[in-house]
């Protein structure tokens, strides 16, 4: 009887949207002027009811016919067989109706021919769908996955079936299909080609594939100068956050909170600071080469610009990242298997490296393909850093941007990125494999964590003490240039950009003017951003939980599918928005929703990722003896799964929150005059040759970014996992 009431109230949500809600977009949002008028007058204000009764739109008759269809499935009348019957087709079919008559009929009548040649022209029109058409299509959606649940489908568990149904349809709207609408321009027809021919240009190009490095000193093809670099950063990123991760967790380190502050530090930055600061020490009047010069009377040339200092940078950027996976990972390996090995005469460093070794491999294995993937889509670094280095993406955007503006080079060079991604996520599964790395059981854990062998300690600390002094300098001198007067020339010490920036005006009432440049900016930053994090990880979480969990026709496609944004960079993600959300059905372009939207898919994958990491440690009884005491799937999930994934929740949420705070590429084609991004911001000051106000706003952006991501920490909490920690030494007479 519970499962009609669910499939009762999701037909009404249904009913509320076809033939209450106004269909479309509203431009002043959804009043209650508007629903007591119900579109009196207006077509474009009414919803899907008025508007085939009164208006005599006939395309949205199929939806009210759908949701007709669907209400005896929601009764309680009738065999669980019938109602599924009538819960399937219903929902389906409405969804069907839904998408068929946003995407057939636009702005100037019929956007398919054939439409018009089989019901003649059409002398009316529709704008994009709201928050009418928005309800209507999930509740179909949702009739649809309660139907198949109902049918048997994922063990007759709805909510299982809904999280499926909600998870790929949101991966098909918002990025299957925009990323579709992209590569469908790889066929353009280009000059004196047709497409076909076109295609075949693009993509044998010798500028892609290119081995004249092998026999000269020259470049490689774009594609080989990606690949050795994705490889290089995502090796030496995963090493250092595991060392970093070593340090933090299995050490008694005095500086470890210092430590992993810095290990966070570049993932709060915006993306030219540390290829700034890199300049600054390495470039040819940088620290080093002066000094290098002077001393040696050595000139170490223009190196920073290419593959060398791309590396570097994408691996300060990038380690971070690794580093938040894979604490998690190794907090969670249980104490008690390593005292195990030694109780059996093995030694330190052989309990290390047959046991606890293993048991990170899901971790390193999703450390080391995020960081991959990150570093194909990299664009910030290689424009800053790259000089003749060419890599895809900063291909893809001069293909964009650049006078030839060739969209379907764009496509064919994006298209490779993914399937390099595409094989880089096969090699991932085969590496982990079907082992079992479970390390967290239902049993109390009483074994105390197991110092690291001198060898591995040493040399934690000998890779990660190092980069830490240099992340410090690099940091230093970077920041360093919101100081001083003019950037490079005047080094007197001064606060005037941040008072251009962020300057505050009293009133004659007392009140407060945010009068600096900044603020509108940066007040539209945190909101957005704010919005998206916990969206973000919500569903990031979910995904991972469906997919370590569950097993279903498509959960590997799934898998790939949420990876997808990932791999693809930014500016591609950018254009594919703007290209696909600026017309009907969706017409988002230019609002917050856009640029939320592409927060939340955009970083979506390092939630799923660490997710999928976390929950392979999670013994699946957990589960089980929670569902054998009959809780429901959903509070299984919230009291038993999601209190032990706490590291992966602050993974989720701090770095979806500093990456909405911190992109660039993906939203600079998307921002508007209402919502003005603060990297867009800065990157503006940058190009005025503004550095001092640029690096002013970084500053204050990374003060923002720690203080939130303390209060995420502390909002989260630590997860309990009932180990014993080592006693403090007994005192006898006051001594030890």
């Amino acid at each position: 009887m519970r499962f009609v009431g669910s499939s009762m109230f999701i037909w009404l949500a249904g009913a509320l949207g076809a033939l209450v809600l106004p269909w479309h977009m509203q431009q002043d949002g959804v009043t209650l002027r508007g629903l007591l008028a119900l579109g009196a007058g207006d077509a474009e204000a009414a919803s899907a009811l008025t508007q085939a009764t009164a208006f005599g739109r006939f395309w949205f008759w199929p939806v009210l016919g759908a949701l007709a269809l669907a209400l005896p499935g929601a009764l309680p009348a009738g065999t669980r067989a019938r109602r599924a019957a009538f819960l399937v087709a219903g929902g389906a079919f409405g969804l069907l109706a839904v998408v068929l008559q946003g995407l057939a009929i636009g702005i100037q009548g019929w956007n398919w021919a054939w439409a018009a040649a089989a019901f003649g022209e059409l002398d009316d029109r529709q704008f994009g769908m709201g928050l009418g058409g928005v309800v209507t299509a999930v509740a179909f959606l949702l009739m649809l996955t309660d139907g198949l649940a109902l049918r048997g489908w994922f063990k007759g568990d709805r909510f299982v079936s809904g999280s499926v149904g909600v998870l790929a349809a949101s991966i098909i709207v918002f990025t299957a299909w925009p990323v579709g609408n992209v590569l469908t321009q790889m066929v353009t027809p280009r000059g004196d080609l047709s497409g076909a021919e076109a295609l075949g240009a693009r993509l044998f190009d010798a500028k892609i594939w290119g081995l004249s490095c092998v026999t000269a000193n020259v470049n490689c093809g774009v594609f080989w100068n990606t690949l050795m670099l994705a490889v290089s950063s995502a090796t030496a990123a995963t090493m250092l956050g595991l060392a970093f991760a070593l340090i933090v967790t299995r050490t008694g380190f005095r500086a470890k909170k210092a430590l992993r502050l810095l290990t966070v530090l570049p993932i709060i930055t915006p993306p030219f600071v540390i290829g700034l600061g890199l300049i600054l020490i390495f470039g040819r009047s940088g620290v080093v080469n002066q000094a290098a010069d002077a001393v040696f009377g050595v000139e170490l040339g223009r190196w920073i610009y290419g593959f060398g200092g791309v590396w570097l940078a994408q691996v300060f950027s990038f380690t971070p990242t690794a580093f938040l996976v894979l604490i998690g990972v190794v907090e969670g390996i249980s104490p008690a298997m390593e005292e195990a090995s030694q109780m059996l005469r093995a030694s330190r460093m052989r309990t290390f490296r047959a046991v606890s070794l293993p048991l990170m491999l899901p971790g390193l294995a999703n450390a080391w393909l995020i960081v991959f993937v990150e570093s194909l889509a990299d664009f910030g670094n290689p424009i800053v850093l790259g000089g003749s280095f060419g890599v895809l993406s900063t291909e893809i955007f001069f293909a964009v941007v650049g006078a030839q503006q060739d969209f379907g080079r764009a496509a064919v060079l994006a298209a490779i990125m993914l399937v390099v991604a595409l094989l880089a996520f096969v090699g991932q599964r085969a590496i982990v494999g079907k082992r079992s790395y479970v390390s967290m059981t239902g049993k109390g854990d009483v074994g105390l964590p197991s110092p690291l062998p001198n060898g591995v300690r040493r040399a934690a600390f000998l890779i990660a003490i190092p980069w830490a002094t240099l992340t410090i300098v690099v940091y230093t001198m970077a920041l360093a240039g919101g100081f001083v007067r003019v950037w490079g020339r005047d080094w007197t010490p001064t606060l005037s950009h941040f008072k251009r920036a962020f300057a505050l005006e009293w009133t004659s009432t007392g009140g407060i003017i945010f009068a600096g440049g900044a603020w509108h900016s940066l007040f539209t930053t945190l909101q957005l951003a704010a919005i998206a994090a916990p969206i973000t990880a919500s569903i990031g979480l979910l995904a991972a939980w469906v997919l370590t969990r569950q097993r279903f026709a498509g959960r590997t496609a799934l898998e790939f599918a949420l990876m997808l944004t990932f791999a693809v960079p930014g500016t591609v993600i950018g254009v594919a928005y703007i290209l696909t959300y600026n017309l009907p059905p969706l017409e988002i372009t230019g609002t917050a929703v856009i640029l939320v939207t592409c927060f939340v898919f955009r970083n979506l994958p390092v939630g799923v990722r660490s997710g999928v990491a976390a929950m392979s440690q999670l013994d699946k009884s957990l589960d089980e003896a929670a569902i054998t005491l009959r809780a429901s799937t959903f509070r299984t999930l919230r009291t038993v799964v999601l209190p032990l994934l706490k590291p992966a929740i602050v993974t989720a949420l701090v770095y979806s929150f500093v990456r909405a705070m911190t992109t660039v590429s993906a939203v600079i084609f998307l921002v508007s005059a209402e919502y003005e991004m603060a990297t867009v911001f800065i990157i503006n000051r940058v190009i005025n040759g503004d550095y001092g106000l640029a690096i002013a706003y970084c500053a204050v952006l990374i003060v923002l970014m720690m203080a939130t991501i303390g209060l995420i920490n502390l909002a989260v909490g630590r997860r309990q996992l009932g180990r014993r920690t080592a006693a403090a030494p007994a005192t006898v007479g006051g001594r030890a």
